[in-house]
């Protein structure tokens, strides 16, 4: 009951969590009145006026008299019009209209506002500039509704632009309420300490809300202290507000009990801003300018547990003992209410309540400081000062978050040359430039460009040059050959462009930040001078504000990214593994096992991302891939554990935990088609499911927290195993094999594959104090097969028809993927409207994919374009982002597309229309062909789902194997499924899932595999190897045949494949004396067969070698370690006739059956070969493969030793180096699935291959008849390289040696 109502408690603390103050006097609901109608003329000014007709004072809305509104001396961006309302008010509208009766409107404009006429502040929206927009005629009028609205005494309205043909002309209206303020002024040595009832306030709710505004980037706001340490503070730390706070609870860690929150930045510009804190218990809620977070203190110690005293301004007394420096808070406070209680009122009235502590005033003064912005790079602000004079003197103080920029510069006078005071790498660097001169530079400070104010301090006197920064903080001095003269103009923030001085030649680029309180030479200068153009001269400035934003704030770097930023962008860096792009929005993962075994990839430990850019991250999981993807998430209890007998009989729980979280363990279970989990017992006497007296004797619990007493595949209602259900049981009155109560071990294997209840979180035995009785179980990994959303589908045949969808919310961030096929040229994938926004995703042509989307800065569009069309039936994978920096677009393995948005454009995208997925709205340009696994923020769509209830839609849809037909390695085929494809491995001398799992055995010394060629194959062999078969009886001819193996040996000589017939001709390849490769070919048995040698290092050196032979006719290719291919000519004939078996190993022919075998041949097949073979094929004849499986047991005889084994010691099972070279990846900047080309660039190509071929042709002949005559010639010299082969094995069988003049024999 307590657990409820805690979380109800926390429900109601939560859904009140909405920023508000109640000191607002404004009445929401009522509070759109005209607040500028009754207003004189003279609260409205302006930069420059026409003529007297054309004054500010005719610009309020609907007015005709005049010139009929306000128009400007000069159209420019530099004008505005003020309005002062008189005192502060809650502005919640604003209307514009053009000037009456003329060609003068503004289509857009620019709204600042202001407490006391100074320090203007721009209102934002979506933490961006906003530009409202205006006019399309004279006398239309535009409302505005602000949201958020503001408070304020004055408003200015910016044009921002205008009609083209016409002049700036406005007249403007302001809508609002009045807005009732109590304000405190503290010193900076003063505060307000309130004592309360405690009878008076909540025990388990707190609640404090105030505005403050203030020049100084510290000080404490308020303070609340109680036992053990224990406090809550806020404090104001360069420019952020953080809340501190310290539970005091003496069993944490010290790293546990303090917390703190951190919102806001650059609160310090002299704005009011909002702070609302809410407490309840161990929660608490912390906004900040309508920005919040929320935090849970760990333990139950309460933060409300404090003493019944509350400061605000600072801290009292002192010497408290806090972790931060406390100065006491300089500024303002506004409308500050605790738990309701009006704090200022009551200071006001001097109640007891309150103690007032140092000097408070009951107002708030208006800052007399003028900021300068510097809004550009070309920005620049031109100074006079006194030319020739030796003595310099420049103070300012800036604050910008660029790192680099031009400050200052002054060319000296009557000889070339310049000062520059430049901000460098966060540095501030003083340098002299003289031509012909080294650069002499003085540097100070270091990270400058953090957003704060910092004061410089730059002198020259005499020979004595030096800056200071902040103070005593940083100062250099540099002694000067010669006094220091600059001319008479000093430059701050950059150059004008006609400016040819050398200090303006800097390619660091313009200043852009804020200044304030220039001096040069000791006299102040006065910024709203130089606005009225009294003063110097200046460009892209913005006067009496400062426009620094901290565009961190929010942050919109998500998966923890962290935040950087300068004056007009920000940027991720993506720490957190796993994520990638702009904002760290996208997941670099796959999403499943599935999705990594359609890529081609072998089992192994893989990170997926079940929910892609949603808020799961990575889990690590193990991929094992055999028919299907499964995916394996282990845990910390794979060991057997054991249960004893007691006394109490009490339960025994063993808990489980995962590698992966809760939730990404629950997104990994949904996408899977099945799950399951083995538990295997070993129990002797213990009862497994109930007891006599009906209690259950073990249960386990899932991810729901259910308590679930059924096992394997029994009904979860049921309190039984398997076999109780099935009435198997080792005692049929039993519903376990554990239950049959016997002294001796018994075992039940169960496997749990109810995907609601898993995985399992723990088990629970118990025993009813039986004496001697044991248990021992052992849990297995989550194990879940396939991936539902990856080939969930739909089928569009009808360019009207589509799927429809709630609306796709992805305001600040979205992504979108998907795989489509087609054989249409066009098409919309993906729509979703709003008023103005919209995003779409098509198929614009047959080479061409666009994402186009508008949030309000106008229509834009990302395309990638293709060498090959997009609609040749065939899987395509588009990925599209859109973020509050770029939008971005892929399509298979083509170069990825980027936009990036525009810097203070609208960010934020509005769709309220559903979302259609294969069509529009207005039922045009539909999509015809196939989608497939879209996903939406990683969110899938049940695309089959929805298609069932859809005309002209159909759910799935077939032919998968155009697109991954190509992951069947190794001479497997591709077969169709429902979901994905299967690789037929029947012709491959692989296996596995995609025909990459090697299949290799050792051989013993005698050892023999033999595989007879049936005659019902020759359709097979001819469709293969496009050979005619005259008749059954005669046997398989072949005038082409392929034969691919791995070996490794130390054994020579050695025989490694023998292919006979029954007419006399055979193909052997062996390993002669020395090692090298040895291959013969007899195809006429009444020639002597060609033999050719290929030498080089020994290949019986114990590693794995491959050799790759392929005939063509008379044409025979061979490759071995994939080296250069080498071609040699037969000249004993064209066909293989009569093809009958082929042996691997010794040869076991019966007596007779070698007679047209030749002498080497004969004794290289007695020795055999000994070690390993792997991948063997000829053809499509998998002669290993067959004699390592039982169905090839009537084709194959095995003989002696030989037994399943790899050939590659620690290479990962299917390394493509035990095989055939796999399918090469798409080059850089290809389609995902390859397709043919054509044009002259091919018929160029062929012409050169022919050229080549022939060039290589003539080459080969020409050495083989030189090689032929070295060899007869040197034939008696050498007998070692030529007759000791012969010799060894006429030596070790007892047969004379003979040497056949007209044998035909090679060495490459």
């Amino acid at each position: 009951m307590h657990a409820v109502l805690g979380a109800l408690l926390k429900l109601l603390f939560l859904l009140s969590a909405q920023p508000g103050s109640p000191g607002a006097a404004g009445e929401p609901d009522n509070c759109d009145a005209p607040l500028g109608a009754a207003l004189p003329r003279t609260s409205f000014s302006s930069s420059s006026e026409l003529s007297g007709s054309h004054g500010p004072g005719f610009a309020n809305l609907n007015r005709r008299d005049g010139a009929g509104g306000w128009t400007p001396l000069v159209s420019n961006k530099y004008q505005w019009l003020q309005i002062d309302l008189g005192e502060r008010m809650e502005v919640t509208a604003v209307a514009t209209q053009g000037r009456y009766g003329s060609s003068d409107w503004v289509t857009s404009y620019l709204l600042m506002f202001s407490d006391g006429g100074r320090n203007w502040k721009q209102y934002l929206r979506e933490e961006t500039l906003w530009r409202f927009p205006g006019n399309t005629n004279a006398d239309g009028v535009v409302l505005y509704r602000l949201q958020p609205p503001f408070e304020a005494r004055f408003l200015r309205f910016l044009p921002f632009a205008w009609n083209p043909r016409g002049r700036i002309g406005m007249r403007v209206g302001v809508y609002g309420c009045a807005y009732r303020s109590e304000m405190v002024n503290f010193n900076g040595q003063s505060c307000l300490l309130y004592t309360f009832n405690q009878n008076s306030t909540s025990p388990t709710r707190d609640v404090i809300s105030l505005k403050f505004k203030t020049e100084r980037n510290d000080g404490v706001l308020l303070y609340r202290e109680g036992q053990h340490g224990k406090h809550i503070t806020l404090a104001l730390v360069k420019g952020k507000l953080i809340l501190f706070l310290n539970s005091g609870h003496p069993h944490l860690p010290s790293a546990n009990t303090s917390v703190t929150l951190t919102l806001g930045s650059v609160l310090d510009d002299q704005h009011w801003h909002s702070v609302l804190i809410k407490i309840l218990n161990t929660y608490v809620n912390f906004t900040v300018d309508r920005h919040t977070r929320h935090i849970q203190a760990e333990g139950q110690s309460s933060y409300l547990d404090l003493n019944y005293k509350i400061s605000f301004g600072g801290i009292p007394t002192r010497g408290k003992s806090v972790a931060f420096p406390h100065r006491n808070f300089y500024g303002c406070f506004e409308n500050l209410y605790y738990n309701g209680v009006d704090i200022i009122d009551l200071s006001k009235k001097r109640t007891p309540q309150i103690v007032v502590m140092g000097n408070v005033s009951f107002s708030c003064l208006y800052p007399q400081t003028v900021p300068v912005t510097f809004l550009s790079s070309r920005s620049y602000l031109a100074l006079l000062g006194t030319p020739g004079e030796d003595r310099v003197a420049v103070t300012f103080q800036f604050r910008t978050w660029n790192r680099a920029g031009l400050l200052l510069t002054s060319q000296f006078q009557r000889r070339p040359g310049a000062l520059l005071l430049v901000l460098h790498d966060g540095k501030l660097q003083l340098s002299l430039s003289q031509p012909r001169h080294p650069a002499r530079d003085l540097t100070a400070g270091a990270g400058l460009n953090d957003g704060q104010w910092h004061s410089v301090s730059l002198s020259a006197k005499e020979n004595q040059l030096s800056v200071t920064v902040d103070g005593a903080t940083a100062s250099r001095t540099h002694s000067l050959s010669r006094r220091l003269r600059l001319g008479h103009t000093y430059y701050l923030g950059g150059c004008p462009n006609n400016s040819s001085g050398s200090g303006c030649g800097s390619s660091l680029g313009g200043f852009q930040g804020c200044l304030r309180l220039i001096s040069i030479g000791g006299k102040a200068v006065d910024p709203i001078s130089v606005q009225q153009g009294l003063l110097g001269s200046f460009r892209d400035l913005q006067i009496d504000s400062c426009s620094l934003r901290d565009r961190c704030l929010p942050s919109y770097c998500e998966h923890e990214g962290e935040c950087s930023q300068s004056w007009d962008t920000f940027s991720c860096d993506c720490a957190h593994p796993g994520y990638a792009g702009a904002t760290c929005h996208s997941s670099v993962y796959e999403q499943s096992c599935e999705a990594h075994m359609y890529r081609g990839d072998s089992s192994g430990f893989y990170y997926i991302d079940s929910d892609g850019s949603g808020p799961l991250g990575p889990a690590l999981v193990y991929c094992n891939m055999t028919d299907a993807a499964w995916t394996s998430v282990p845990h910390n209890g794979s060991h057997m554990a054991q249960v004893k007998s007691s006394n109490e009989g009490h339960p025994h729980p063993v808990f489980f935990e995962y590698t992966a979280s809760r939730d990404q363990l629950q997104a990994i279970i949904d996408h899977a088609h099945h799950c399951q989990q083995e538990l295997t017992f070993l129990c002797r006497k213990p009862r497994l499911s109930a007891r006599q007296d009906g209690s259950p004797g073990s249960w386990w619990v899932g991810r729901t927290n259910d308590t679930n007493t059924y096992w394997a595949g029994a009904l979860p209602a049921a309190h039984r195993c398997a076999c109780g259900s099935e009435g198997n049981c080792t005692d049929s009155q039993c519903y376990c094999g554990c239950d049959a109560d016997r002294d001796e071990w018994t075992s039940d294997t169960v496997v749990l594959s109810h995907k609601e209840h898993l995985p399992v979180r723990s088990i629970v035995r118990t025993d009813a104090g039986q004496p001697h009785s044991e248990a021992s179980y052992t849990l297995g990994p989550l194990l879940c097969r396939g991936d539902n959303s990856f080939w969930n589908s739909a089928s569009f045949n009808t360019e009207t028809s589509y799927l429809h969808f709630p609306t796709f919310r992805g305001e600040f961030s979205a992504d979108i993927s998907f795989f489509f096929k087609t054989t249409a040229s066009s098409g919309v994938f993906v729509e979703n409207l709003g008023i103005t926004d919209f995003i779409r995703l098509e198929l614009r042509a047959p080479t061409e994919v666009t994402f186009s989307y508008d949030v309000g800065n106008g229509p834009c569009e990302v395309t990638v374009r293709s060498s090959t069309p997009f609609n040749d039936n065939r899987w395509h994978h588009v990925r599209a982002e859109r973020n509050v920096k770029e939008a971005w677009l892929q399509v298979d393995q083509l170069p990825s597309k980027t936009q990036p948005a525009p810097v203070d454009g609208h960010s934020r995208l509005q769709l309220n229309s559903q979302l259609f997925v294969g069509g529009t709205a207005t039922r045009q340009h539909g999509f015809l062909g196939c989608i497939r696994a879209l996903q939406l923020n990683g969110q899938a769509l049940d695309l089959e789902q929805r298609a069932t209830m859809t005309p002209g839609v159909e759910p799935g849809c077939p032919g998968h194997c155009g697109s991954y037909g190509h992951l069947c390695r190794n001479g497997g085929s591709c077969r169709e499924k429902r979901r994905g494809i299967a690789c037929d491995c029947a012709f491959s001398a692989y296996d596995g899932p995609f025909c990459e799992h090697e299949v290799s055995a050792y051989f013993g010394s005698g050892s023999s595999v033999l595989y007879s060629f049936q005659e019902r194959y020759n359709d097979t062999f001819t469709e293969n190897s496009s050979s005619s078969v005259p008749s059954l009886h005669e046997g398989l001819t072949l005038t082409r045949e392929t034969a691919t193996l791995s070996f490794r040996t130390t054994g020579t000589p050695s025989l490694l494949l023998y292919v006979s017939s029954s007419q006399g001709e055979y193909m052997s390849v062996t390993l002669t004396p020395n090692g090298s490769l040895q291959i013969r070919y007899k195809l006429d048995r009444h020639q002597e067969p060609d033999v050719f040698n290929f030498g080089g290092k020994s290949l019986a050196d114990g590693q794995l070698h491959q050799v790759n032979i392929h005939r063509e006719a008379a044409v025979v290719f061979v490759e071995v370690n994939r080296s250069a291919r080498r071609q040699v000519i037969l000249s004993s004939g064209t066909e293989f006739n009569a093809v009958k078996s082929l042996t691997l190993g010794t040869i076991l022919e019966p007596p007779g059956a070698d007679k047209d075998m030749d002498a080497y041949t004969l004794r290289a097949g007695a020795r055999g070969f000994s070690g390993c073979l792997s991948a063997v094929r000829f053809g499509p004849a998998t002669p290993l493969k067959m004699a390592l499986r039982p169905r090839g047991a009537a084709r194959v005889t095995v003989s002696g030793h030989v037994a399943a084994a790899r050939c590659a010691p620690g290479a990962e099972l299917g390394a493509p180096a035990l095989g055939l070279p796999p399918s090469p990846p798409p080059e850089e900047g290809e389609p995902f699935v390859s397709v043919d080309r054509s044009g002259s660039a091919v018929i160029g190509g062929v012409i050169a291959v022919v050229i080549f071929i022939l060039l290589c042709t003539a080459a080969i002949a020409i050495r083989v008849y030189q090689q032929r005559w070295l060899y007869q010639k040197s034939e008696p010299d050498v007998p070692e390289h030529g007759d000791d082969v012969e010799a060894t094995l006429n030596s070790d069988l007892g047969v004379p040696s003979t040497v056949n003049e007209s044998r035909k024999e090679y060495f490459f």
